[in-house]
């Protein structure tokens, strides 16, 4: 089956840009933009993040953002998805995950967005190391 070229997913291993990520949406007829841009805290339960480290299954990591973003246009009716998370070093205040749904309206982009986030975190081949200003803390992931 051919890539669905409504949906883009971006390698983002050491840099995220959300504008380049957004501007590869294909945008007919679509008077809507949702995005969702994650950022590293600089602090949970009260403890200062220094950073987080995202290890991944690199060559899975795509096939599943892809599938998610065709899965999206499908159940939600939007026209496209662009996607990209980071692996690696993420700073505080650096972004982690860009998502960007287009639409014909926003009430579909908003709900393929919220939806899309919700499942890249249950279903990426991603695990999070937080470093932390009292150690290191793995905060879940598939593994």
């Amino acid at each position: 089956m051919p890539d669905n070229p409504r949906v883009v997913v971006i390698p983002a291993p050491d840099d995220l840009n959300s504008d380049h990520v957004m501007s590869k949406l294909s945008m007919d007829g679509c008077g809507s933009v949702v995005s969702f841009l994650g950022i590293t805290r600089g602090q949970d339960d009260g403890v200062k993040v220094e950073g987080l480290e995202f290890d991944a299954w690199e060559e899975k990591l795509p096939i599943v953002l892809r599938n998610l973003g065709e899965n999206a246009i499908s159940k939600f009716g939007v026209y496209s998805v662009a996607m990209a998370h980071r692996v690696g070093h993420v700073g505080v205040g650096e972004p982690i995950v860009a998502i960007h749904v287009a639409s014909p309206h926003r009430s579909e982009g908003f709900e393929a967005c919220r939806w899309l986030i919700d499942e890249l975190k249950e279903q990426a081949p991603l695990w999070k190391k937080e470093i932390r200003a009292d150690g290191v803390v793995w905060k879940g992931g598939l593994g």
